[in-house]
């Protein structure tokens, strides 16, 4: 039915065209009776065919949406890493500027390392940096940063050394109260804090005092700092001090540490 009825439409259609152009109709008779008829099938068709083509305009934006929208993203995820990149240039260069104003503060020679692993044992603290005998590093040699002292290091191979953490429990530092002079040992504990060991009971501790190295163990350059004073308790049944120090360095950010070489 359908298929007759689009013909018969065909049929009328071209019919009106042809006597129109022709002339053979008046505009009283048949003519006006084709247009009565046909007017509602050309209304329908041309609505059909603006819809469609309203479809397929807006299937087409859709698509080159799409398309753009995955452009942009791509952009923007580029934008971000360039951006990430930049800022952590920013971060690095501010570092090694420390660095440089304390190796020229202190007449001694430095080596600069970049941390490249950490123990993963609760037992141990302890990094691996990126030099070694290549670069003339021995073992005991001191480990630094700009805000206050690393460790030392405890073993050596050709490209890479290992330093143990003056929070390990195995590390131990000759020091003093940087006010007072009054002497102690900075031992680690394995934990983020430090204890300040064999300090008498009748010398005066205050938190936030600042604790550096003596330099009487002979590893340490005298005057570095180690921390401030946490915390402390006085037990009248012991001989000594029971003191919690916080260091000076965040050991959970450390990237590139100085190792000390000479103090010549």
């Amino acid at each position: 039915m359908m298929v007759v009825g689009v013909g018969f439409f065909i049929a009328v259609a071209l019919t009106v065209i042809t006597m129109s152009s022709r002339e053979a109709l008046p505009a009283s008779g048949v003519e006006r009776l084709a247009i009565t008829i046909t007017s509602p099938f050309q209304f329908i068709a041309s609505r059909i065919i603006g819809f469609t083509e309203s479809v397929w305009q807006t299937y087409f934006s859709c698509v080159l949406a799409v398309e753009e929208n995955q452009v942009l993203r791509r952009e923007l995820s580029k934008a971000r890493y360039t951006a990430n990149w930049c800022k952590e240039l920013e971060l690095e260069n501010a570092r090694l500027k420390k660095f440089v104003n304390f190796q020229s503060s202190v007449p001694a020679t430095y080596v600069a390392a970049q941390v490249i692993a950490r123990d993963p044992s609760p037992w141990f603290k302890t990094i691996m940096i990126d030099k070694g005998e290549n670069d003339g590093l021995i073992k005991g040699l001191p480990v630094l940063v700009s805000e206050g002292i690393v460790g030392q290091i405890i073993k050596v191979s050709g490209s890479f050394s290992r330093v143990l953490l003056i929070t390990d429990r195995n590390s131990a530092v000759d020091a003093l109260i940087q006010e007072t002079r009054v002497r102690g040992i900075v031992k680690g504990n394995n934990e983020d804090t430090c204890s300040f060991v064999y300090t008498l009971r009748k010398d005066l501790v205050q938190p936030d005092q600042i604790i550096v190295c003596s330099g009487l163990d002979q590893v340490f350059p005298k005057g570095l700092k180690i921390g401030t004073v946490l915390d402390v308790k006085k037990n009248h049944s012991q001989l000594f001090q029971d003191i919690t120090i916080k260091t000076a360095v965040d050991f959970d950010r450390l990237e590139e540490v100085m190792v000390y070489k000479n103090a010549d």
